[in-house]
């Protein structure tokens, strides 16, 4: 195929990528009350699934701190004119986006596919199957776990009784789709590392010199993300982030090479 006629090619790619996502948007856009009362803003409610959990783990041991639920409810208020309807509209976008990356990855694959060799070709449906996988269970980890935990706990913090918190919308689906989209993309490390692994820049040697440096800085970025100051929310959020350093270490390869960081 001549430079054009590989034009022709991605350009059909494009379009058919920017249908799938019109089509997506207009559909969740119909629905989008639904999800924000059952979804989006389920969070701000008590009977969270987060918060009934860490209740009952609590009340259950004296040597936890209390996570009592009673009275817990975080009000919402929009001060713009046209936020909600932007809102709504961009939300539609992001979250189509999201739902729709499987067949995004889907249309660029017809596109490369037929330049690689067949061994290339299975090596890399597979990265584009797991990095499918790691950012939904990454962006689930933040949407069940510290997005809940941030929200429970800012929205509770006051320097001074005399200052209320009233949070707007903005805010709130600021906070929301970054944390999500920020943990799909750290649960993206595994997969990072392994295609790094395999081209000779990470072995086995580097998570294994670097395993105490890596587990304090991941007790930084855990106690970053939830600064609540308690031990069981701190061991909660860093749990599932070491666990990716280890999934990592455990898929790049032993060997030595010249360009390995070791």
């Amino acid at each position: 195929m001549s430079f054009w006629h590989h034009a022709d090619a991605l350009r059909g790619v494009m379009i058919r990528i920017a249908i799938t996502i019109s089509v997506a948007s207009v559909i969740l856009f119909s629905i989008m009350g639904d999800i924000f009362d059952r979804v989006i803003l389920a969070p701000c409610h008590a009977g969270f699934p987060l918060y009934r959990l860490f209740s009952h783990i609590t009340t259950s041991s004296d040597l936890l701190p209390n996570f009592s639920n009673e009275g817990f409810e975080v009000q919402l208020i929009n001060i713009n004119l046209a936020s909600q309807f932007f809102i709504h509209i961009s939300t539609s976008f992001w979250l189509a986006l999201v739902l729709t990356t499987p067949a995004i990855f889907y249309f660029i694959w017809t596109f490369i596919s037929p330049a690689l060799y067949p061994q290339e070709q299975r090596s890399t449906k597979m990265a584009f199957f797991m990095g499918n996988v790691m950012f939904y269970i990454g962006a689930l980890v933040g949407y069940f776990l510290v997005f809940p935990v941030t929200l429970r706990f800012l929205s509770e913090y006051q320097v001074s009784q005399y200052i209320p918190n009233q949070i707007s919308i903005e805010s709130y689906m600021d906070s929301f789709l970054g944390i999500t989209f920020v943990m799909g993309l750290v649960f993206e490390m595994p997969l990072l590392c392994w295609l790094l692994g395999q081209i000779g820049i990470l072995n086995k040697n580097f998570f294994k010199k670097y395993r105490r440096h890596a587990i304090v800085m991941l007790l930084v970025l855990a106690a970053f993300i939830t600064p609540t100051g308690d031990p069981f929310t701190l061991a909660i959020v860093f749990t599932p982030i070491y666990m990716l350093w280890e999934i990592s270490a455990f898929l790049v390869p032993k060997q030595e090479n010249k360009l390995a960081i070791d």
